[in-house]
């Protein structure tokens, strides 16, 4: 995958982008981030990449020219190879676990990162999604990029050891994540449920759906209502209730 980043602020992508998993995804060349200054790109002599909005109104607004020919220079470097334009804004759609998994499929990903006021509304038409991280707003794109490109990189084939382990993460499967324990079995008098020790996988997989349900209903009861359940699952979640 090949991921490039339009930002004004690139020396915030070095240390995030050369670490941990991802750092070493683009040490196995699974990944190739390139951090674009889109200020490189304006046509203004003071390379300026702001203006007042028309009509009024607080704040500057990210200009068109510098985006497009940014974007621009990074098509004629790539092709017409498939991608994904995103652009971080608070009014974009959320992102979550699912967007993750579709970004993981494409071959290209280019994140915008705005700053100032907003946008100039001519630069939506050349992206193919509005993104936000939450309903909260930050000084930038920045480190709402940083938090999708992670997510959407651990998903790649061969970045994570256990590849099994991403597919039962929270959210994955639609459900919060069973508790896990590890040695000793026990600590300060906090035992390991017995049934995890016990070697039966039948049982261990039934004990994990269900504190995986137990545990969404008790933090996210708004997922339950998002997932179809079996019939193993109702009987489980009647069963949570009864004990709580």
């Amino acid at each position: 995958m090949r991921i490039d980043v339009l930002t004004l602020f690139p020396r915030m992508f070095e240390g995030p982008m050369g670490e941990s998993i991802i750092g070493k995804a683009v040490e196995k060349d699974l990944l190739e981030i390139n951090i674009h200054n889109f200020r490189d790109y304006s046509d203004n002599k003071h390379q300026q990449v702001d203006d007042y909005p028309y009509g009024g109104g607080a704040g500057m607004l990210l200009k068109v020219q510098p985006i497009h020919d940014s974007l621009k220079a990074i098509e004629e470097e790539t092709g017409e190879q498939r991608k994904r334009v995103i652009l971080l804004d608070p009014a974009g759609k959320p992102f979550d676990q699912k967007m993750a998994e579709e970004f993981a499929n494409e071959d290209q990903l280019v994140f915008i990162c705005g700053h100032y006021e907003g946008y100039d509304e001519r630069i939506r038409s050349m992206v193919t999604d509005e993104v936000s991280l939450g309903d909260y707003v930050l000084t930038g794109g920045e480190l709402g990029a940083m938090v999708m490109i992670d997510a959407t990189v651990r998903l790649l084939p061969e970045v994570l050891g256990n590849q099994t382990s991403a597919k039962t993460d929270s959210h994955s499967t639609g459900l919060l994540e069973h508790p896990q324990y590890t040695r000793p079995a026990e600590f300060n008098g906090m035992k390991v449920p017995e049934v995890l020790m016990n070697g039966n996988h039948r049982l261990i997989e039934e004990w994990q759906l269900k504190e995986s349900l137990r545990r969404t209903y008790q933090r996210r009861p708004d997922m339950l209502a998002k997932l179809e359940l079996t019939d193993q699952m109702k009987k489980m979640l009647d069963e949570i209730k009864a004990e709580n």
